[in-house]
């Protein structure tokens, strides 16, 4: 008798940490969620002083995330730099950043469409059929 081949993949034999240790997560990755009002963008930045960090867009289609020095004299506590491509429909001047303990978050809304609004006062209480249909 035999015995069904069994094609198992590792993620379902061992867990998450164990295959993919945090020490295996490169130094500059940034985590990118997608929501529906927005993208935020997470960065892990141990040791950066908030002056040291840099947010900007680039010719509308970029979003760059770069460490710089705040004066010529001294060197970054950690040197970083990540480019994204933005998606489109995106409200500009809505975009935000945050530090705070050691997690830059950058969140960049979804350009929305200001559609028309039909009241329903304005319905007439009968409608009048002017053709019928063949």
């Amino acid at each position: 008798m035999e015995l069904p081949a069994l094609n198992l993949s590792l993620q379902y034999l061992y867990p998450t940490h164990l295959l993919f240790p945090y020490h295996l997560i490169p130094e500059n990755y940034v985590h990118w969620t997608e929501i529906p009002e927005s993208h935020i963008f997470s960065a892990d930045l141990p040791g950066v002083r908030k002056e040291e960090i840099k947010v900007e867009v680039e010719d509308s289609r970029y979003l760059i995330i770069r460490t710089e020095a705040v004066d010529e004299s001294s060197e970054p506590a950690k040197s970083f730099m990540r480019k994204f491509r933005l998606p489109g429909m995106i409200d500009f001047d809505g975009i935000s950043a945050g530090y705070e303990d050691g997690v830059l978050t950058i969140t960049v809304p979804r350009f929305r469409r200001n559609g028309f609004y039909i009241d329903p006062a304005d319905k007439p209480e009968q409608l009048e059929v002017v053709a019928r249909a063949a």
